[in-house]
């Protein structure tokens, strides 16, 4: 466990004690121009005659670290350990409780996230599946919600082969939902990692998931879409790797069943449509190579 700053200190308090937890795009923002925490706390909670009540807040936020430092690992925008790929994005999360291996030998970064329906098709799980044990085989990171249905099957199929496999969660870390995949939740803490962006001890909400997914779309190289319905909330994370500037994969069926999915598909924007496993592992490879392939041409240029 890595000791917090005063910095970790003062970016929890901000979101805990004071209003500008309730904006908190935009308390990270000025944050982040800033620099310092702490000196936007203290322009937040001014000093009065009594003293600096920053003082208080730190020793506040110290405390209720202390309490959750059995529970996860906590992770700020300040720590160096924070994913970089995450800061590439407006709506980055402040903050991070993880459990298991957040290094992963840097395959996180050649990461996919694979997501879709609760209630997917027997062949849509099987896909889930197959692409996500392929994926292990070839040393990229499945990503994926830890929701039922195409999420279980993709963890499911990395961890039977192997592999690495992230779950980013839409509770508090010491939550598990759905409440039957506890054990699957349990594995991944010690074979992978488990991420959260909430407050620990934070139940399920409406607001939460489409947050989960923003982090997802984020944390990946790119995102595919394995099966969804018109208003599933794979769309939410379809739309968030567009405005991430992530490459989206849609299988055939979200292509052509569901209106969002043909929009994408049709759009200008970096948008694939497989219909095979094979089809999807050539697609990921290719958009995994391209940095790769960017280097090469600048080192060409440049002799």
């Amino acid at each position: 466990m890595v000791a917090v700053t005063d910095e970790d200190l003062a970016m929890i308090a901000l979101l805990l004690y004071t209003d500008a937890g309730d904006r908190w795009r935009a308390t990270v923002a000025d944050v982040l121009e800033r620099g310092s925490a702490l000196d936007y706390l203290r322009t937040v909670v001014p000093a009065d005659l009594m003293g600096d009540p920053t003082t208080e807040l730190l020793e506040r936020a110290r405390q209720d670290t202390a309490a959750w430092s059995d529970l996860a690992d906590l992770i700020t925008v300040f720590d160096a350990r924070y994913p970089s790929q995450l800061t590439d994005v407006h709506d980055l999360p402040p903050f991070l409780f993880t459990r298991g291996d957040l290094d992963g030998g840097g395959e996180d970064h050649r990461g996919v996230c694979l997501v879709g329906s609760r209630q997917a098709s027997r062949p849509a799980l099987d896909f889930s599946y197959q692409l996500a044990s392929a994926l292990a085989g070839e040393q990229v990171a499945v990503i994926s919600g830890l929701a039922a249905g195409i999420d279980t099957a993709a963890h499911r199929g990395a961890l039977d082969n192997s592999g690495r496999t992230v779950a980013v969660i839409g509770t508090g870390i010491d939550r598990f939902y759905p409440p039957q995949n506890r054990a699957l939740q349990s594995e991944i803490e010690q074979r992978g990692l488990v991420i959260s962006q909430f407050w620990p001890g934070s139940p399920p909400t409406k607001t939460s998931f489409p947050l989960r997914n923003a982090t997802m779309s984020a944390y990946g190289g790119c995102t595919m879409v394995v099966a969804a319905g018109e208003r599933s909330g794979a769309r939410i994370q379809a739309r968030q790797a567009i405005a991430h500037g992530r490459p989206l994969i849609l299988s055939t069926d979200v292509a052509s069943t569901t209106s969002w999915g043909r929009e994408l598909a049709s759009s200008a924007y970096d948008v694939n449509v497989v219909g095979s496993v094979d089809g999807a592992l050539s697609v990921i490879g290719e958009i995994l190579d391209r940095p790769t392939r960017v280097s090469q041409i600048l080192h060409d240029l440049t002799g």
